[in-house]
């Protein structure tokens, strides 16, 4: 079933804008402080505390990487582009970036509310995505532990049931996961494992 989008609040959120002084700002500005939001300026570069907003803008215009406190396509809030140029070096950059939304300028007086909602959304469906990746990663290294786990306790002579049927009961009487149990025995293989140092 899919999860229904929901408009978060905006009253109280804070948005740093990173362009040079420019009407755009000005005309940003405005829109931001409408909708409730806490806005601070920023030229040329953004300060750590940056880190902390709610809400990125930047001028793709003029941005480059050195302007961020953070590897570029991992921004920690949604990321709001201001667009002028349609320059092709300019648009590589910026899905390199990997804004959340986008206004093109010159900004008017509309349009800042919808891309806050869309880069909300975009910016949280991408975290979720990468969550359930990084879940899915740990389960597969788990269940290969487990099969290392239960190749190794095959290998002393039992059959491969019965070696599974031992790291159930193992997890059991040690009161732990399954997949704990089976890195615990594969761990504790490892230093018998090793190749002597030296020839030794």
């Amino acid at each position: 079933m899919t999860r229904r989008l929901q408009i978060p609040d905006l009253g109280g959120a804070t948005a740093v804008i990173l362009h040079r002084p420019h009407p755009t700002v000005a005309a940003l500005t405005r829109q931001l402080n409408a909708i409730g939001l806490q806005v601070e300026c920023c030229w040329p570069e953004l300060p750590v505390s940056a880190r902390q907003a709610d809400y990125l803008f930047l001028d793709v215009d003029t941005a480059h990487d050195d302007q961020f406190p953070w590897e570029i396509g991992r921004a920690p809030m949604p990321a709001i582009a201001l667009v002028g140029s349609e320059a092709p070096g300019r648009i590589e950059w910026l899905m390199n970036f990997g804004a959340d939304a986008q206004i093109l300028k010159p900004v008017g007086t509309g349009g800042v509310y919808s891309a806050l909602l869309i880069a909300r959304a975009t910016f949280d469906a991408r975290a979720e995505m990468a969550d359930s990746i990084e879940s899915l990663r740990r389960r597969l290294g788990q269940r290969q532990t487990v099969v290392r786990a239960v190749t190794m306790l095959a290998a002393r002579g039992k059959s491969e049931d019965a070696a599974y049927n031992q790291l159930r009961a193992m997890a059991m009487a040690w009161r732990v996961s399954f997949e704990e149990a089976a890195e615990r025995i594969v761990a504790d293989a490892a230093p018998h494992t090793q190749e002597p140092e030296n020839g030794r």
